[in-house]
This record gives structure tokens, C-alpha cells and sequence, in this order.
């Protein structure tokens, strides 16, 4: 049950301006964030641990403000342009997207690799932007892709550069999320990420997250404050674990470096 309240790390207990039905309305919405792009209010229930009858308002108020549309065959929801508009006018304002593109399709050209840039959503990590080389035809990963936090190399760069206290608090999260039969071998993962992020300035994942897939990652820190995740991935027959380990992370953390000189 209450998988939102495990991927809530953030959320204030008691706080006079914490508005509630807010905070339940955009739990709906990322409900479908889960799995299925459709879904009833059984389905939301579940997946949220907010009662049937509190889901149904939200349902019907979503759907009369555009945010969801309403199938009467199925009787299910699912998202609707609403929810979109809002999503591109995020990344189209993203400026470190636009000035980043052309470092990372360097990047992409001359390792011949899928590079990404992620940012954090609760206990994930979403594309906001991915380039790729010019003759390739995999690992084209779409923007507003979610990317686990704890076995991606995504996730463990973000992971990595969080204070002692912001490790903690995601780290606890994450345990809640994963329980006590999941947890200890994704905090090994973890664990082994921040020593090689400690020792080395980047993270990896060699086949932890998809087995034929090999990764490595690097947090962008921008002048706002935000944190963001570089990575750069491709299939393991392609790119061993050596190579990116020996060579094509460190270049990554240099292009991490390059993009936070941009000054966004």
C-alpha cells in the first residue's frame, strides 16, 4: 500500500501552510507516474493509501480542471493535456538544456553513447534532456523518462552529492520504500557509488539497473542551487566496464564541469 507516502521523504508532518488537498491532488496525478497510463479509483487508491471516497473528488476535480480525462467505457482516468502543458513549459524553460546541448552531443559523437541530463522527482530521477549520436539507434531514452534512484547511475550521482543529513534522509526513504529484503542489497549499490564518487568524482552502474546496459553518472550543481544528474550509458558489448571506469566517466565529470561554468 501507501507507496506515496514512501516516496514522500520531503513532506512536512505539521506545518499551518501545508495545504493537504493539495498535496492529495498532485498524489493523484503522480499515481500514473506508477505503471499504467490508465487507471480507476480503486486503482488510485492503492497506489496512493489515500481512502476511495477522498480519490473520487480529486478524480472528479482533476477532470473538470483539464488535468485528466475520463473514460466512460472503461471507467477509468488517465492523464490528459493538462498535465502536459505543464511538463513542457518546465523543460522549456530549462535553460541549462539549451546551453548543454551542444557539450553533450560532442560528448555523445566522440564516445559514441547516450548522454543524459536528470533531474530529481521524490525517489526518482527524470530526463529532461538526452542527445545521442548521430549514426545510433539505441538506448534513446525519452524526455520525462523516470529513472530509479537507487540502481541507476542517475540516481546514485545525485545520491552522492547530497549533504550527510540529505543522504540520510533520502537513504531512510528509500529503505521504507524498499523494505528489509530490498533495501540491503540496493544500499550496497549505494554505498559502493559515494566511495567511488568520493575517490574518483563520478558513479556507475554496470549492468545493476539493466543487465546489458553499462552507466555512469556525475552531479551538476547550478548557480540557483539545484542539483542535477549527468550521465552517459550504452550497451555493455559496446562499452565495457573497464573503459568507462578507466576513461569515458572522468570525461563525463569534465563535461559536468564545463556545463556548470556555463553559469546557469
Amino acid at each position: 500500500m501507501v507507496e506515496a507516502s514512501a516516496d514522500s521523504p520531503d513532506k512536512p508532518e505539521k506545518d499551518r501552510k501545508f495545504v493537504e488537498a493539495l498535496s492529495r491532488g498532485l498524489d493523484v496525478l503522480r499515481a500514473f507516474s506508477q505503471g499504467s497510463v490508465i487507471l480507476g479509483n480503486q486503482d488510485i487508491s492503492r497506489l496512493t493509501g489515500l481512502p476511495k471516497p477522498t480519490v473520487s473528488r480529486m478524480t472528479y476535480t482533476l477532470t473538470k480542471l483539464g488535468y485528466l480525462s475520463y473514460n466512460p467505457v472503461l471507467e477509468k482516468y488517465q492523464l490528459s493535456s493538462g498535465v502536459l502543458a505543464l511538463g513542457y513549459a518546465y523543460v522549456s524553460n530549462l535553460k541549462v538544456r539549451q546551453l548543454a546541448k551542444p557539450y553533450m552531443d560532442e560528448f555523445a559523437r566522440r564516445n559514441n553513447m547516450s548522454v543524459g541530463l536528470t533531474c530529481r522527482d521524490r525517489l526518482h530521477m527524470i530526463y529532461v534532456e538526452n542527445r545521442m549520436p548521430p549514426e545510433a539507434s539505441l538506448l534513446r531514452m525519452e524526455i520525462g523518462l523516470k529513472l530509479p534512484m537507487a540502481t541507476t547511475a542517475a540516481g546514485r550521482a545525485y545520491c552522492s552529492s547530497l549533504t550527510e543529513d540529505g543522504r540520510k534522509i533520502l537513504m531512510e526513504a528509500l529503505a521504507e520504500k524498499y523494505g528489509p529484503e530490498g533495501w540491503p542489497e540496493k544500499k550496497k549499490g549505494l554505498d559502493q557509488a559515494l566511495e567511488d564518487y568520493r575517490e574518483y568524482g563520478f558513479c556507475l552502474t554496470l549492468g545493476e539497473w539493466d543487465r546489458n546496459i553499462n552507466a555512469a553518472g556525475v552531479p551538476v550543481r547550478l548557480q540557483d542551487g539545484t542539483t542535477m544528474a549527468l550521465t552517459c550509458a550504452a550497451p555493455s558489448y559496446l562499452v565495457s566496464g573497464d573503459k568507462l571506469r578507466s576513461s569515458i566517466a572522468h570525461q563525463l565529470a569534465m563535461l559536468a564541469s564545463d556545463i556548470e561554468s556555463l553559469g546557469v
